[in-house]
C-alpha cells in the first residue's frame, strides 16, 4: 500500500492530535486530585498512545485491524468521589481537567471525520472511522465522571 502525499500529511496531522492527547493525559493524570479520574486519564492515555501507534502502522504500510464497535463510554461507571453539593478546590480543579478532556476529544473526533474522506483505501477510512468512534467514548467517559461527581 503506498499513501498519497495528502494522505501522508493526514495521517501525521492525526499523529500530531494523539501525540497532545498523550501528553495531555499524562499530565492530567499527575495532576488531578481525584483517584478515580486519575485512573481515568491514565486508561485515556494508553488508548491515545494505541491510537498513534495504529497511525504509525499506516505509514509504514500496514492498516492494524479494527472493531468499529467500542464500548468503553458505554460500560464506564465511575465511582462518585465528590458529592453535587460540594464545591472544594480539588473538585473545581478536577472539573476543570474533565471538561477541558472532553473539549480536546471533540475537537480530535472532528478532525477524524474530516480526515477519514481523505482516503482512497477502505481499510484506512474503516480504521480511522474506528478511532472517531472511540475518541467519542473518551468524552462520553469522561462526561460520566463528570456526572457521578456532581460537576455536569
Amino acid at each position: 500500500m503506498q499513501l498519497e502525499a495528502k494522505e501522508m500529511t493526514a495521517i501525521k496531522d492525526l499523529q500530531t492530535q494523539e501525540k497532545s492527547c498523550i501528553e495531555k493525559y499524562r499530565k492530567y493524570a499527575q495532576e488531578a486530585k481525584d483517584p478515580e479520574l486519575r485512573s481515568l486519564f491514565g486508561r485515556l492515555e494508553q488508548m491515545e498512545q494505541k491510537h498513534y501507534d495504529s497511525l504509525g502502522k499506516v505509514l509504514q504500510g500496514q492498516v492494524p485491524q479494527s472493531d468499529c464497535n467500542d464500548s468503553h463510554g458505554e460500560q464506564y461507571q465511575p465511582k462518585a468521589t465528590y458529592s453535587a453539593s460540594e464545591d472544594s478546590e480539588d473538585k473545581q480543579r478536577d472539573a476543570f481537567l474533565a471538561t477541558d478532556g472532553i473539549s480536546t476529544e471533540k475537537l480530535v473526533s472532528s478532525e477524524y471525520n474530516t480526515n477519514v474522506f481523505v482516503f482512497a483505501d477502505a481499510c484506512i477510512r474503516k480504521l480511522l472511522a474506528d478511532i472517531q468512534i472511540e475518541e467519542q467514548n473518551h468524552a462520553e467517559m469522561l462526561f460520566k465522571y463528570k456526572q457521578a461527581n456532581g460537576m455536569a
